[in-house]
């Protein structure tokens, strides 16, 4: 169905990958991972054929269907007259089908509902639809339960596991990964290959670990040997004949080289840490919403909803895809007007707001740029935190809009970074992350200690931050924060 051999790609002065292999099957489900912005969505466009290796050959057999992490700009959604022309243009399923499909996605919308006036979230689940009713023959997912609740989630696993064609899947839900693949290719950008793991997640995590410490213990002997011959190096500068100068020469060469072949050790080993800054004084209650209601139409989407935020404490607001969480986020943050109710927000309050659909920034600015226009410091000082994002060198004047939605995010935590908020509001910060990214947004977060109101479906993450209070939309009630009852509470 899919043979690569030898492939290699990249553009201006990047490389991707260099002379990779692999093979999948027709009726494979495949797990696509590595670190963000390690080339997966290339090698998605790659597969779509819109775009071709540079060197090596890639054969694929079949029509392709792909889902992307967000659909922006999808044609045939913009023009369909409504969501069943759309996810279903051939007639293949029942009404009653669809319906019990779009439920089991938490898109409580009718079929007659012209899609284009659907949210980011709702456009991208549309897409998912459509293309598992299309059943092509290779099916690519990018990141399928980002904006999924905890029911939805459980449907695309139920979905994956009997999916009749060939399936390859990008996701950092390690649990989708796990239970329902043949195979995993792992993109490598520290050798810049991709790599084939037969099993499961499990199995192919065991296998990288084994490899990635032999991989340390030859990048730490290979540094001792660079050590020992720069000792060797400064004990030759005494020897001033010719024979000694031709010695030097080929000491400096052995170390050049071997400078240039030590490999970019993975993040996971490299052990990069970062703390956010600490807060600006503010009062004991920082912002406030009182009696908030607000709808769109005749659609009452919040309804008398209050809560106050103390100094320093977290909240995590859960409910299900539509209960209003993203709303009163904007009413908080001065977005948007609320129909009904009063917020009070302190004079000292600094907000620093994460959101998964990225509405803050200009796609157009570089990553530079966005960084410049936030805060006044010198590019001496901005670079070192950039490059604790990966953004190293050139890529600093990379625009925004070329970025994935893991470096998006990356760059969204960096700017939380250079700014002294006293209160951090979060929108689903871990939607498009990778595992260890997660975990170092997740250490860096748990030490901070100014106030924090976050969504995230992610159970280990909410966890990890030990709110003191979570808030239930649309419910609109308050309770204390039990870990053990995680899984009860409504995400």
């Amino acid at each position: 169905m899919i043979t690569a051999k030898n492939i290699s790609y990249g553009y201006a002065r990047l490389t991707v990958y260099e002379e990779s292999s692999f093979s999948i099957m027709k009726g494979e489900t495949v797990g696509l991972v590595g670190p963000n912005g390690a080339g997966k969505s290339t090698l998605f466009k790659l597969l779509m054929r819109e775009d071709q290796p540079t060197q090596g050959s890639l054969q694929i057999l079949g029509k392709v269907g792909y889902v992307p992490q967000e659909v922006k700009h999808d044609p045939h959604l913009e023009s369909a007259i409504d969501i069943k022309t759309y996810i279903d243009p051939e007639i293949k399923k029942e009404e009653w089908e669809l319906m019990v499909m779009l439920n089991s996605l938490e898109v409580n919308e009718d079929l007659n509902t012209r899609p284009s006036i659907l949210s980011g979230g709702q456009r991208t689940k549309l897409a998912l639809l459509r293309a598992i009713i299309a059943e092509p023959d290779i099916l690519l997912l990018d990141e399928p339960t980002n904006f999924l609740d905890t029911e939805g989630k459980r449907w695309i696993m139920e979905f994956l596991s009997d999916y009749p064609n060939t399936l390859i899947v990008i996701s950092h839900d390690i649990e989708l990964l796990d239970k329902h693949i043949d195979k995993v290719l792992a993109i490598n950008p520290s050798i810049k290959r991709i790599e084939e793991y037969k099993g499961n997640y499990s199995k192919y995590v065991k296998v990288k670990g084994n490899n990635e410490e032999m991989m340390k213990k030859k990048y730490e002997n290979d540094q001792k040997e660079i050590s020992r011959m720069k000792k060797s190096l400064l004990k030759m500068a005494r020897m001033s004949s010719e024979k000694g100068a031709r010695a030097r020469a080929n000491v400096q060469t052995r170390i050049d080289r071997m400078k240039e072949s030590l490999p970019e050790l993975p993040k996971e080993l490299a052990h990069i840490t970062f703390t956010l800054p600490n807060p600006q004084p503010v009062s004991e209650i920082p912002i406030s919403a009182k009696n908030i209601s607000k709808s769109f139409g005749d659609e009452t989407i919040l309804s008398d909803v209050s809560l106050s935020i103390r100094k320093g404490e977290r909240i995590a607001l859960y409910g299900p895809n539509g209960a209003g969480k993203s709303t009163f986020i904007k009413i908080l943050m001065g977005r948007i007007e609320p129909d009904r109710g009063i917020i009070e927000r302190d004079p000292q309050l600094h907000i620093g707001y994460y959101s998964q659909e990225f509405e803050t920034f200009d796609f157009n600015k570089t990553i530079l740029e966005t960084v410049e226009s936030v805060c006044d410091l010198p590019l001496t000082q901005i670079r070192p935190i950039l490059a604790k994002f990966n953004f190293l060198r050139h890529r600093i004047y990379q625009t925004v809009g070329s970025l994935s939605g893991g470096e998006k995010t990356r760059l969204s935590i960096a700017l939380l970074m250079l700014q002294n908020h006293n209160l951090l509001i979060l929108d689903e910060p871990t939607t498009y992350l990778d595992v260890v990214s997660q975990k170092i947004i997740l250490e860096a977060l748990k030490s901070y200690k100014g106030a924090m109101l976050f969504v995230s479906h992610t159970e280990e993450f909410v966890e990890g931050l030990t709110p003191s209070r979570i808030m239930l939309l649309p419910e609109n009630t308050i309770k204390h924060w039990i870990p053990k009852d995680i899984s009860n509470y409504s995400v």
